[in-house]
């Protein structure tokens, strides 16, 4: 890292000096610097940030942030650049605040099953540690993100069916405000009533309140037995169907992610999994020896009833790990399947008894408009993902995608789900928000920022304008 002179920088001189004499090579100003920063997998071009900080400490952050306050500068929070909403994007220009060097996990607490980290560790950088703890974190999104960003866009993923997404799985934050002061919010207990829940406000804020710089997780015991298995289905339909049927009956699914033939695909093709190219369910199930083997057996009744087929499972932790992984690099592996294009994609969850006739209603839209797509889900919540791989080189693709996405949204809000299960507001649902949360919800979103953030300096443009 290279702190480079930029003389057309909007930044204050003043401002640089600053920066300069606290962070020397962590402050840089080059361009191919800039425009990583600059990006993430959305598919909004917005141009880079002025300068990227590295910062390594809570101390840091908030010398950044008091001088960028000063100085009326924007700073947005940056982790593993995997956001899929614009969320990481400099539509204001200023500071990108890199937190991946903030990298330490600083407690294991494991009679109580809790862990204190900071912001730029990963999610299978926490996991390999706590292995020989015999414990876990389940929150797995598709990439391998930072738990700062997790927290920041409130993630879940393949285990948010049983174990819940970040909103229940971060205990305590410590976070600066955006005129540089360290705040700490919750505790290790398991419960409060504690005054207003400041951690759960902040999670999901998107980094429009506050510069999260510690947070601590809950954790869970390693499952005494896990079993995976594959199913395939002759419909999205069917497979849909049979997830439905599993949750009202209560079957407890660790896991129950949906792939469409063109997500299997794009997997096989990747991964070499040599599976049948046709809608499948992946499912997991965790517990006890007997509560596994109870639990397989209705699975396997289930999904027979709806013409499932060619049950293959998946018991050694290599089998399983091999299989997940090939799900969590679905998005990466779907892309390869049309070189050079982009993903506009959208990720809305309904009640569990409307996903079948959300998701058979999108399938039909962008089959007629003939644009290449692919599915995943994870259905056993309501949630799914559709993305459209569009060529950034023609307009009209771009238009299409975006017109089927507000169709499902919308359809989405008409069925009383929402517009987004995981990824997020950022640029991409603001329009959607307003008509989720109405007018005086979001005024008074706006209202709150303005507390937090009275110059609108934190990730400006994100969330509502």
């Amino acid at each position: 890292m290279h702190s480079t002179s930029n003389p057309n920088t909007p930044l204050p001189a003043a401002l640089l000096e600053e920066l300069q004499n606290m962070f020397g090579n962590r402050l840089n100003l080059s361009l191919a610097m800039r425009e990583q920063h600059g990006r993430d997998e959305s598919p909004f071009d917005v141009a880079p940030p002025d300068a990227v900080v590295f910062a390594n400490s809570s101390q840091e952050v908030a010398f950044v942030l008091a001088q960028a306050h000063q100085h009326r500068i924007p700073v947005i929070p940056y982790g593993a650049g995997t956001s899929l909403e614009g969320q990481l994007l400099a539509v204001s220009g200023g500071l990108s605040l890199d937190l991946s060097n903030m990298n330490l996990i600083l407690q294991v607490n494991a009679e109580d099953m809790t862990v204190t980290v900071q912001p730029g560790v990963t999610r299978e950088q926490l996991n390999e540690a706590l292995r020989h703890h015999g414990l876990f974190f389940p929150i797995d999104p598709g990439a391998n993100a930072t738990l700062g960003g997790m927290a920041a866009t409130r993630a879940s993923g393949t285990n948010a069916v049983r174990y819940g997404t970040m909103r229940e799985n971060v205990m305590a934050l410590e976070f600066v405000t955006a005129d540089g002061e360290v705040l700490r919010t919750g505790s290790r207990a398991r419960k409060s009533s504690a005054g207003y829940d400041l951690t759960r406000l902040l999670v999901g804020s998107e980094g429009t309140l506050g510069v999260m710089t510690e947070l601590t997780l809950r954790l869970y015991p390693l499952p005494e037995a896990v079993r995976a298995a594959t199913c395939s289905f002759a419909s999205v339909d069917a497979a849909v169907q049979t997830a439905m049927l599993l949750m009202q009956l209560g079957v407890p699914l660790a896991r129950c992610e949906l792939l469409d033939a063109q997500a299997v695909r794009a997997v096989n093709a990747r991964d070499r999994l040599g599976l049948r190219e046709s809608p499948m369910l992946l499912m997991e199930f965790h517990g006890s020896p007997g509560g596994v083997a109870e639990q397989v057996e209705t699975a396997e009744t289930v999904a027979s009833e709806q013409g499932g087929e060619g049950f293959d499972w998946a018991d050694t932790p290599e089998q399983r790990s091999r299989l997940w992984a090939a799900r969590h690099h679905a998005y990466l592996s779907a892309l390869l399947m049309r070189p050079g294009c982009r993903c506009v994609t959208t990720d809305t969850c309904v009640p569990i008894s409307r996903l079948a006739d959300n998701i058979n209603a999108s399938i039909q839209e962008v089959e007629a408009a003939g644009l290449p797509y692919f599915i995943v889900g994870h259905v056993g919540d309501g949630n799914f993902h559709l993305g459209y791989l569009i060529d950034p080189t023609l307009p009209a693709e771009r238009e299409m995608a975006e017109r089927l996405s507000e169709q499902m949204v919308r359809r989405a809000l008409h069925m009383g789900g929402t517009c987004t299960g995981e990824h997020g507001i950022g640029l991409h649902k603001q329009s959607f928000l307003l008509e989720e949360a109405g007018e005086g919800s979001v005024d008074l979103m706006r209202r709150l920022k303005s507390v937090f953030d009275p110059h609108g300096i934190l990730n400006p443009g994100k969330i509502f304008s």
